[in-house]
């Protein structure tokens, strides 16, 4: 008898996570990816010497990457090198005014008590419960793959999850001890882009804030994309078969049980399918209606997290008075907030994100020249065109030559903007959507779209679509979570 055969749709963090650990217990794996290049969102792009990551830029919670790679016997620093960034990011709020974060968790206690006289004691209670928070989602709710209530119900597991604060919200539990609106920022910034404004999302996600100024921010030169290019090597070694430029077209089942997969290049039979790829384009595009999971009506009341428009820019000299990451939070915070969960619209005043990895990285840009990426965060399903992303970028560029006090318009000699149309078109991504569902109370858990697909008996989902949600460390763990339950049916199959 031959090996059982499973099909992986999707070569993202999630996708190859997945491909690899069934790829280790002895499954012929085969990935189909519909773009030219492995890492889904994770791609890179390369123009007259530049090099730019197309999606993740923050290498954040590193104990999950040595997690995964220990799985393999292997360690991250097997495939590149980490670099902690100090100070992890800056924050302008204005011109002259800015706030370097930095790596050193004394020096941090310090900050916090220059500008809030008596918050570094608050502080350190707020990164204690954040610890907690992080062990015990970490450790006991991400890898649960949440296909019913039931596995919740343990009282060591309830009894914890008042203490990680499920049901505070995250505004409220940092007001508990932080006064100052510049530290309120700081502390609410990581939860912008997990899919709702801090006064809906659980204070659960404090753990972020552990995450960020206590496990640091890191980089690995050569940038994010050496963490697909890690990935793809140890899932090769295993005999998976990565197939780029293999769009999936159709999902075809008998008596609920896919059997095979067509593609633009051919079909492929399947003991088992794991979709990596977008859950809604998966679910309503490429499964026959009554094996689908959910409505139509069903996806369309989801929330979902924020798109974005980026820029990737390079610049033909250095520029000062930057560091790796720069958040510019010199506009009402709020309002920006609410224009992308509460009121979608274009934004009246927008916060932005500008990377700039050539800080860090000589590799990422000509020598002399910069590489610099600009982010503007969006509500998901708006109106995308080139007149409004050009209009956007110079609101961005007149920002940040104002508050920085650097000029940079005409020294740009690389630029592609990236927004909603090519979310969609390269990812199928639903609404355009950048990071994924959002992570609110009610779609924590088994209250996400489920990982198991109901109706067919050899297909599950995995990614930022579903447990345990969006962003790089959870799509790792998503990926594992889903090839532990494919083993569990697989092994009844023989």
């Amino acid at each position: 008898m031959g090996k059982q055969k499973v099909i992986v749709i999707g070569a993202g963090f999630a996708g190859l996570a997945a491909a690899t650990v069934l790829a280790k217990e002895g499954y012929e794996v085969t990935v189909l990816e519909k773009n030219d290049q492995p890492g889904g969102r994770a791609r890179t792009w390369e123009q007259n010497g530049y090099t730019f990551d197309m999606g993740p830029s923050w290498y954040w919670m590193p104990d999950v990457f040595e997690n995964y790679f220990a799985l393999f016997s292997k360690h991250p620093s097997d495939f590149y090198n980490l670099t902690r960034l100090d100070p992890g990011y800056r924050i302008y709020y204005g011109k002259g005014d800015t706030l370097d974060v930095p790596a050193d968790l004394n020096a941090l206690m310090a900050l916090f008590e220059q500008i809030e006289p008596g918050s570094s004691k608050g502080l350190k209670e707020f990164l204690d419960q954040a610890e907690y928070k992080y062990r015990v989602g970490m450790g006991e709710y991400v890898f649960k793959p949440s296909h019913s209530i039931t596995e919740y119900f343990d009282f060591n597991l309830v009894k914890k999850s008042l203490g990680i604060q499920l049901l505070t919200s995250m505004s409220k539990h940092v007001r508990q001890y932080f006064k100052n609106p510049k530290l309120i920022k700081l502390l609410e910034f990581p939860v912008l882009f997990l899919g709702a404004t801090p006064q809906n999302t659980p204070a659960m996600y404090s753990m972020m804030n552990y995450a960020d100024l206590v496990l640091g921010t890191w980089y690995p030169q050569g940038g994010m994309n050496e963490i697909v290019k890690a990935m793809v090597q140890v899932a090769e070694s295993y005999g998976v078969d990565i197939k780029l430029n293999t769009e999936v077209t159709k999902i075809n089942t008998e008596n609920h049980t896919a059997t095979t997969i067509e593609t633009i290049n051919g079909e492929y039979k399947a003991d088992f399918i794991i979709a990596g790829a977008d859950y809604e384009h998966v679910d309503q595009h490429l499964v026959d209606e009554p094996n689908r999971n959910y409505t139509p009506q069903y996806w369309d009341k989801r929330t979902m997290s924020p798109s974005s428009l980026l820029y990737y820019i390079g610049v033909n000299k250095r520029v000062d008075n930057i560091e790796h990451h720069n958040l510019f939070f010199d506009e009402d915070f709020e309002l920006h907030a609410k224009e992308i969960y509460t009121n979608p619209a274009w934004p009246t005043k927008p916060l932005f994100y500008v990377s700039c990895t050539s800080k860090t990285d000589s590799s990422a840009a000509p020598e002399g020249c910069e590489n610099m990426f600009f982010l503007m965060p969006l509500a998901p399903d708006l109106q995308d065109s080139e007149e409004l992303r050009e209009k956007y970028f110079n609101i961005m560029l007149d920002r940040f030559e104002g508050v920085t006090g650097q000029s940079i318009r005409d020294n740009i000699v690389v630029k592609r903007s990236y927004a909603m149309n090519d979310f969609k078109a390269d990812y199928h991504s639903f609404k355009g959507n950048a990071y994924g569902l959002a992570n609110t109370l009610r779609q924590t858990a088994f209250w996400k779209p489920a990982m198991r697909a109901k109706k067919i008996s050899n297909m599950l989902y995995t990614g930022q679509l579903t447990v345990p949600g969006p962003g790089v460390p959870p799509a790792l763990i998503s990926g594992q979570v889903a090839a532990i339950e494919a083993i569990k049916i697989l092994r009844k199959q023989v």
